[in-house]
């Protein structure tokens, strides 16, 4: 499964970890490797047994792909980064192999062998934490002139790329506000068009010429979706707010 779906991009670590997320608009718990969702509240049976919608999702992830840490290391290199061998080691690890057991599997002849593929592992695992960390806080900033971040710079940047018709906005606001204009957004989607979209019609909740603090502009994205820090962000990168460098105000940008 190389074809990821925008619902993995979009979910947290914790969620990607589990392999479902909690799709709050449409109340389902939804698999991140298949895309089949379980609605909240419905009573699942399963050898003799029934389950709640959040438990059943635990149980099909088990049933129909082993586990969602195979499907992870099994993803293509340009993904995870991990040649063959190293998948295979850490599938023997996974399973609970020493690092003997492991030499002998692999017929290296040496555990120091395996000790130095766990040593590899583990500088690629506080590579990818620093990585993490250094993203994140890029992203909480408006990026700079010079970044590589691929981002629209302003408005006028926004209109004169990303042109969209009428119809084409109601289309995508309706697939993604599920319950209504006024409603919580469903899924943040990656494709650009879509988020200019989504961002225009939550900019709206906004008074122009208002000031208002980060708390007041969290009040108001909180109930639109879950990851409100993102969609701020978001209105800030793309050029529809603005904010001193503190985050003490923020206003729309007219």
């Amino acid at each position: 499964m190389d074809n990821l779906s925008e619902l993995f991009w979009q979910a947290s670590l914790a969620e990607i970890k589990r392999g479902y997320i909690y799709r709050r608009a449409e109340d389902v718990f939804t698999c991140l490797v298949c895309g089949k969702s379980f609605t909240n509240g419905t009573i699942y049976p399963d050898n003799d047994q029934l389950y709640d919608a959040r438990k059943y999702s635990e149980i099909h992830i088990a049933q129909e792909h082993s586990s969602i840490f195979q499907v992870l290391v099994n993803l293509d290199k340009r993904l995870t980064g991990l040649t063959d061998h190293q998948k295979t080691i850490l599938d023997l690890l996974y399973q609970g192999h020493s690092d003997k057991e492991i030499a002998t599997i692999l017929d290296v002849g040496s555990t120091s062998t395996i000790r130095n593929h766990r040593f590899s592992l583990r500088e690629k695992q506080k590579q990818a934490k620093i990585l993490l960390a250094i993203m994140e806080l890029l992203a909480e900033q408006v990026p700079a002139k010079d970044t590589f971040i691929e981002v629209p710079r302003s408005a006028r940047q926004v209109d004169d790329r990303f042109a969209i018709t009428e119809q084409e906005n109601d289309k995508i606001l309706t697939a993604y506000f599920k319950q209504g204009l006024s409603g919580p957004l469903d899924v943040f989607p990656l494709k650009e068009k879509k988020r200019l979209a989504i961002l225009r019609h939550i900019l709206k909740r906004f008074e122009p010429g208002r000031n208002y603090t980060e708390k007041e502009v969290n009040a108001i994205l909180k109930p639109i979706y879950d990851d409100y820090v993102l969609l701020r962000r978001q209105l800030i990168e793309y050029g529809f707010m603005d904010r001193v460098q503190d985050g003490s105000a923020y206003w729309i940008k007219l």
